[in-house]
């Protein structure tokens, strides 16, 4: 077996890449090695997905691997880099591409040396292949490797490229956003049944209307005030609705959302 992709971390958004990696033909099963540690998960990977399998972090280091992808909990990062020491100065010159929250550029690039590092932010559609994810390039990137993990990226969703000091604020938006929209559904579904509707129809009308309403957005390119117009006519019901949500302050609760989620994303990288 030739190593192409090496991923330490075999958890749910490891999982999520891997799949529409070997989906989309990005990789053959043959080329990729995943590192992960609990035999059950060894054991889903490898009959699931046909991939390679180890539990040492060290082997997915081969002269042939072209990116390792870092897919752990942060707080482990120090314990990993520590093992990977004396590897990382081998003949293996991979990408390094990390998922880790909180886990800098700076710090990313202390462990790895001169290897090219790239410091990413997915957030959970990723998993349904419809999720964003952003990018930050470090020091001893190229454009080639910026062109592998926006490739990488893209078979789960959309990429952007942001400079790294933003990347709190990504985290408090698409990083959190899901959780947001999931509480904007379930509200939107209990006010159904508040009026009379019964649940499963009231969570089917909720959760369409949000899915239906993105992908509009979407294709459209409509601005979200250009579709709320359309959708309010004078004094109908919708502007009824809308007034009351002005009342209690929903913008403005999204938008601190954003903040505080940004602000706790900054105490969490200190």
């Amino acid at each position: 077996m030739t190593t192409k992709f090496g991923l330490i971390g075999g958890g749910v958004m490891g999982e999520a890449l891997l799949s529409r990696l070997i989906a989309r033909k990005i990789y053959q099963p043959s080329e990729v090695l995943v590192s992960e540690p609990q035999t059950s998960r060894q054991s889903f990977l490898e009959d699931e997905y046909g991939v390679g399998i180890t539990a040492d972090n060290r082997v997915v280091f081969t002269p042939t691997t072209e990116v390792v992808f870092l897919a752990v909990k942060p707080q482990v990062f120090s314990a990993i880099a520590q093992e990977l020491a004396d590897v990382i100065a081998g003949d293996s010159k991979p990408l390094i591409i990390s998922i880790l929250a909180g886990v800098t550029l700076s710090q990313l690039e202390a462990t790895f040396g001169h290897l090219p590092v790239i410091r990413a932010m997915p957030n959970t559609p990723a998993t349904v292949g419809a999720g964003i994810t952003a990018i930050s390039l470090g020091a001893y990137t190229k454009p080639s490797h910026q062109e592998t993990a926006k490739q990488l990226f893209s078979a789960v969703g959309e990429v952007v490229e942001v400079s790294e000091s933003l990347m709190d604020a990504v985290t408090g938006l698409s990083g959190s956003g899901p959780a947001y929209v999931a509480l904007l559904v379930e509200a939107l579904a209990d006010g159904g049944v508040a009026t009379g509707l019964p649940r499963a129809i009231a969570n089917q009308l909720a959760l369409q209307t949000v899915l239906g309403t993105a992908k509009l957005l979407h294709e459209t390119k409509l601005h979200p005030a250009e579709l709320k117009d359309r959708v309010t006519s004078p004094g109908g019901t919708t502007i009824a609705g809308i007034a009351q949500l002005e009342r209690a302050g929903f913008r403005s609760a999204l938008i601190e959302a954003v903040k505080a989620a940004t602000a706790r994303s900054q105490e969490l990288g200190k």
